[in-house]
């Protein structure tokens, strides 16, 4: 009989809990019945300042003439929009400058470079957000396939290039994009406005992708959030003809909030303050791998966002999270999950549950004892890299 894995309350991707300045709550409830009412009147109340608040846009947009504001008022928050959305740029330059100055070849690595092409670009995205992208690909002509990377939240795509190194030795490309907020992408740093944006985004790059290299078979690989991205991508169907697979390790499923309460007022909060940061997030992130010189490379790494979770990206992760628990059963496309047991982020016996409902004809799981979250920066990298490999090589043979 399997034994349950404790997880802690849900988690920014690595570093931060969803949440946690909740976690007195309960000893500050007397009654949870009578808060269930004042709640109920706290989401009425935004509701309908919601619903005004279009009514007075317009009101005041057709009584230009008898301002509410001075002029000197109106200039004062023109002037406070203009700095932060110049203060939002200015960090998103220093961000790509950063990725860009990452090092795409490892230094111990020989004739690395002479067997392997790579490079740096923006794509844009449906909404105009640049997206910074890498590759890398063999020189060699003979391509089994190409894999395409969708990291997990709060990195970015430059923390994967010793997995690049493996797959290009076995003759797969590599493709990588940041998030929008991540990386050298653009947006605020750690802020996710939706999911569904990273979805399509995945999918709008994969497309661009197919046409660039037609006939070369795709798989997508996402971790953690981006597991999560990778799985809701996969599930349209326009999306699933282009790809031969999807590889998973520690997807975000079934993600649960540090109190029910939480799961009633973040989309509350999400509205009113998006942006908003949770000032109490863990002082102490949870351990993601058992190699200490990978846990110092990642928190040490200014790209890395190790900020407490912004409202809007943690109730984006319990919405994905929660539509992808009930859709199991739904899922058709051919895929790998891969977990460490002992992960506190997410959830391993999540990942068994996919496993075990998902519809997919072809499916195969993982599960690493003893292992934790970050499962291609514990010090046996090297070998689920491998199993990663095989099991596309697999899926190639077979079809």
């Amino acid at each position: 009989m399997e034994t349950a894995v404790r997880v802690e309350e849900l988690t920014s991707g690595a570093s931060s809990r969803i949440i946690p300045v909740f976690k007195n709550l309960r000893q500050s409830i007397l009654s949870y019945n009578a808060f269930r009412k004042s709640l109920l009147f706290i989401y009425s109340f935004f509701v309908w300042i919601v619903l005004l608040l279009p009514r007075r846009r317009r009101r005041s947009s057709s009584a230009a003439a008898s301002p509410t504001q001075s002029p000197t008022e109106a200039a004062a928050s023109l002037k406070r929009r203009k700095f932060g959305l110049q203060r939002d740029e200015e960090d998103t330059l220093r961000r790509r400058a950063l990725a860009e100055g990452i090092e795409m070849m490892e230094e111990d690595t020989g004739d690395w470079n002479s067997r392997c092409q790579w490079n740096t670009f923006l794509f844009f995205s449906a909404r105009r957000n640049a997206l910074f992208c890498r590759s890398w690909f063999p020189v060699s002509d003979e391509l089994k396939g190409i894999l395409i990377i969708i990291h997990g939240l709060n990195e970015h795509s430059g923390r994967y290039t010793h997995f690049a190194k493996q797959l290009i030795s076995c003759n797969f490309g590599v493709y990588a994009m940041d998030w929008i907020g991540h990386g050298g992408s653009d947006g605020l740093h750690g802020y996710v406005p939706s999911l569904d944006h990273v979805v399509a985004d995945t999918g709008a790059f994969l497309e661009k992708i197919k046409l660039e290299n037609p006939g070369v078979p795709c798989f997508l690989f996402g971790h953690s959030t981006g597991g999560a991205v990778v799985l809701k991508a996969a599930s349209y169907p326009l999306i699933e003809e282009m790809l031969e697979g999807i590889i998973l390790t520690s997807p975000a499923l079934r993600v649960k909030p540090a109190h029910p309460i939480v799961g009633a007022v973040a989309p509350i909060f999400s509205l009113v303050a998006p942006r908003l940061q949770f000032k109490g997030a863990n002082k102490k992130g949870i351990p993601v791998s058992r190699d200490p010189a990978a846990l110092l490379a990642k928190y040490s790494d200014p790209l890395v966002y190790t900020g407490p979770i912004r409202v809007r990206t943690g109730h984006e992760i319990l919405r994905i999270s929660s539509y992808l628990t009930r859709n199991f059963k739904s899922i058709t496309a051919p895929f790998l999950v891969l977990h460490g047991s002992a992960d506190r982020v997410t959830d391993p016996l999540a990942s068994q549950d996919l496993y075990n409902e998902a519809a997919s004809e072809f499916k195969d799981i993982k599960l690493y004892e003893g292992f934790l979250h970050d499962l291609l920066f514990e010090p046996e990298r090297e070998d689920i890299a491998r199993d990663i490999i095989d099991w596309m090589e697999k899926r190639l043979s077979l079809a």
